[in-house]
């Protein structure tokens, strides 16, 4: 982290430098230039057309060389007449100015050392007013000055940007080092923690990105935790509710082959195939109430026709039901509008709960049973129902019933259940966002289960309007 912030923060405090170092620059050479063209003016100043048309000098080059004295440079000039020839001074070797201008800086080398040097151009004319043309003046001092204040200007510029950018990286390295030390705790008790340990790991007050790291971490955690623990609740209870029933199947198979009459193999036969049936059902159950508890995370709710579900339902269950001489019928489909019958829910739970409801009337119900469908626009939900006209549950045994391995007197009494087909139901209605209901069919008793699921048509213009 302090590699990534710090290297494009130093590239561009050292661009920063490098523009203000050229300002600078920029700015102290035309100061120096300009002093330099003062000078050439100085001495141009005093050059004065004579009577025979040709130019001359009024001051004389000690007078010249005084005016031009520098304590830090070394000054050299010199002036030309119209004809090129030298008035006054040595050479200089300068870049001339161009046709239209009135004067040039170069950088040229003098005696061997490195000059700025200028080429003023001037016109004079004679006694009479005639032009008598162009003379020039050239000035040139040495660089000493100038290559000095441009170390010093470079100096002071990058200087304290170095030493702020130390500074800077110090305190970013302290910083992030103290909020990322709770990340390599972190990483330690990770590293260190046995594949069984789910528990929540500490996390101390630091950065808010470490904190929200830590949090999810711990919510994974539970997830976890809680998946294991159904897995192995469900291994035990599988194990468990299957050891009877395979125990009778293995004593119904040595009793048959124990004996050689045809008519007894046939009646163990049989005795198996419903105890294959039962444990069949009983896996189905466990199944669906383990799926259940797997399925919170990833429900997804769409309009479903509970018509067509109810018609599905009562055909699957319906040669079950002549054979145990039920009266297995339906009510309420073809009332109201078609959209008053579909809810917002999963088909395969409502599949699962009109299912079970339908089983567990048939096992412990009377003569008749019905699925009902009532839809209420008003409240925004369609009530799917099962009532059949059995000898019902008391009320007081009603919520216990809802729960796992629960069963009333004639589920022990028959010992065809497992007490979980209520609890599927219950769970099934929960994830869609509903409760199971538990009541008497009638004033002569009966048992009436009923589910409440919202209504499509309502979400949709709820949805609408938002």
């Amino acid at each position: 982290m302090l590699r990534h912030v710090m290297l494009p923060l130093a590239l561009t405090w050292l661009a920063g430098t490098l523009v203000t170092f050229l300002v600078a620059n920029f700015f102290t050479q035309q100061a120096f230039d300009r002093a330099l063209l003062d000078d050439a003016y100085s001495i141009a100043s005093n050059v004065r057309p004579g009577p025979d048309g040709r130019v001359a000098l009024e001051l004389t080059p000690r007078e010249l060389t005084a005016a031009l004295f520098d304590q830090a440079e070394t000054v050299y000039y010199a002036v030309r007449r119209p004809d090129g020839s030298l008035l006054s001074g040595e050479p200089i070797g300068a870049e001339q100015p161009a046709a239209g201008e009135g004067y040039r800086f170069s950088e040229v080398m003098h005696l061997g050392q490195p000059v700025r040097a200028v080429v003023l151009r001037r016109r004079v004319a004679d006694a009479v007013g005639a032009e008598a043309g162009d003379y020039r003046v050239m000035v040139a001092h040495t660089t000493v000055t100038r290559v000095a204040l441009a170390e010093r200007v470079l100096l002071y510029a990058t200087l304290p940007q170095v030493l702020l950018l130390a500074l800077l990286a110090l305190w970013l390295w302290r910083g992030i080092a103290r909020d990322l030390a709770p990340l390599v705790s972190l990483h330690d008790a990770l590293e260190r923690r046995d594949a069984s340990d789910l528990s929540p790991v500490r996390v101390p007050p630091t950065a808010r990105e470490i904190e929200r790291l830590g949090q999810a971490l711990n919510g994974l955690f539970g997830r976890l935790g809680g998946s294991v623990r159904a897995q192995r609740e469900f291994a035990g209870t599988v194990a468990h509710e299957l050891r009877t029933p395979l125990a009778g199947i293995r004593a119904l198979v040595a009793y048959g082959l124990g004996h050689s009459s045809p008519a007894v193999w046939r009646e163990q036969l049989e005795r198996i195939g419903a105890s294959e049936a039962r444990a069949s059902h009983r896996v189905d159950q466990l199944l669906a109430l383990a799926l259940a508890d797997e399925s919170d995370a990833v429900l997804q709710r769409e309009p479903v026709r509970l018509d067509r579900l109810v018609q599905e339902a009562v055909l699957r269950h319906l040669a079950r039901a002549d054979a145990r001489g039920v009266d297995l019928g339906a009510r309420g489909l073809d009332e109201g509008e078609p959209q008053d019958l579909a809810v917002l829910a999963d088909a395969a739970l409502v599949e699962g709960i009109l299912d079970n409801l339908i089983d567990n009337a048939l096992r412990y119900g009377g003569r008749t049973v019905t699925v009902e469908l009532r839809a209420d626009p008003a409240a925004g939900t369609c009530t799917l129902a099962v009532a059949d006209d059995g000898p019902g549950i008391p009320e007081a045994a009603r919520r216990d019933l809802m729960q796992r391995w629960a069963q009333g007197p004639d589920g022990q009494r028959l010992g065809q259940g497992a007490g979980l087909g209520l609890a599927i139901v219950a769970r099934y209605a929960q994830l869609l966002g509903a409760r199971l209901a538990l009541d008497a069919a009638g004033p002569d008793g009966g048992l009436r289960a009923a589910v409440a699921l919202p209504l499509a048509l309502l979400h949709r213009r709820r949805t609408l309007a938002a």
